[in-house]
């Protein structure tokens, strides 16, 4: 079952949103990780996911980190399958000629 985690953090400079990105990237079942500044929210969406572990981990490391949601992630179910679209080129390349001898790397006339 794949989730997506809100949490909320302090995301107070640079440095704070690197340490929050890095602990949740190396987190058990973590596939992506992204971070809403404005908010101060990081999420993570993955599967198998520990959001208390997580939330340890980031309290462990930035003083401040609480579970804002904790949400199933549904596949959109596409009614009609997209369909590639083909077609066959025209054009056919032929073979360059060239009217003298090739000397040195350039043909000459």
């Amino acid at each position: 079952m794949k989730q997506k985690i809100v949490m909320k953090v302090q995301l107070k400079s640079e440095k704070c949103r690197t340490k929050a990105l890095k602990i949740a990237a190396v987190a058990k079942g973590v596939s992506k990780v992204s971070i809403e500044v404005e908010k101060g929210h990081v999420e993570v969406i993955g599967e198998g996911v520990d959001a208390v572990d997580l939330a340890k981990s980031l309290k462990k490391k930035l003083s401040y980190a609480t579970i804002v949601s904790v949400e199933e992630v549904k596949k959109p179910d596409d009614a009609k399958p997209v369909v590639p679209i083909e077609w066959t080129s025209s054009y056919i390349h032929y073979p360059v000629h060239y009217d003298g001898y090739y000397h040195d790397g350039y043909y000459l006339r």
